[in-house]
């Protein structure tokens, strides 16, 4: 093969593979610490202001005063900042958001994906145990659509027969 065809064939092969690479559905404005939500309820101070990207399950939706809390059952995160329950929890967290924001809109259930500024913890309860809840300033959230984690590729290969 010639070597013009040759890097044509490459170039367009390299073209084709980063059409497909997962593209993050949200972009932090700093470098991101890889703490978890439980990393940061036993060290708070340590990831005081810290960008993170979680992500995870709503729920519950808690409209205060001035701002919305939304707390997350956390889950980690895939190539393509998609939560992944099969993967097992990482512990909670709060999402803390301007105003008023509709139940509707943030319902229990729905999986977010999201990127913003630890803003210190809260002492709560999950049932009757005491917990330590990391805040999140939401910089950007992405709401994933009902059944997002069933709408991944399937490659399926076989061998087939065909008689005539």
């Amino acid at each position: 093969m010639k070597p013009a065809v040759l890097r044509l064939c490459l170039a367009l092969c390299a073209a084709l593979l980063s059409a497909c690479a997962a593209r993050p559905v949200v972009v932090a404005g700093a470098p991101v610490t890889t703490a978890l939500p439980f990393d940061v309820a036993t060290e708070p101070e340590r990831y005081r202001n810290a960008e993170v990207i979680w992500g995870g399950m709503i729920l519950a939706v808690d409209n205060r005063e001035t701002q919305t809390e939304v707390t997350v059952l956390a889950y980690p995160l895939d190539a393509a900042q998609q939560p992944v329950p099969a993967a097992g929890t990482r512990g909670r967290f709060i999402i803390v958001l301007p105003g008023y924001v509709e139940r509707h809109d943030y319902p229990d259930g729905l999986f977010v994906t999201l990127s913003g500024r630890l803003a210190g913890t809260r002492a709560g309860r999950v049932g009757e145990h005491e917990y330590v809840f990391p805040l999140v300033e939401a910089a950007h959230v992405h709401r994933w659509p009902p059944g997002f984690q069933f709408d991944r590729p399937q490659w399926h290969f076989g061998v087939g027969v065909r008689i005539r």
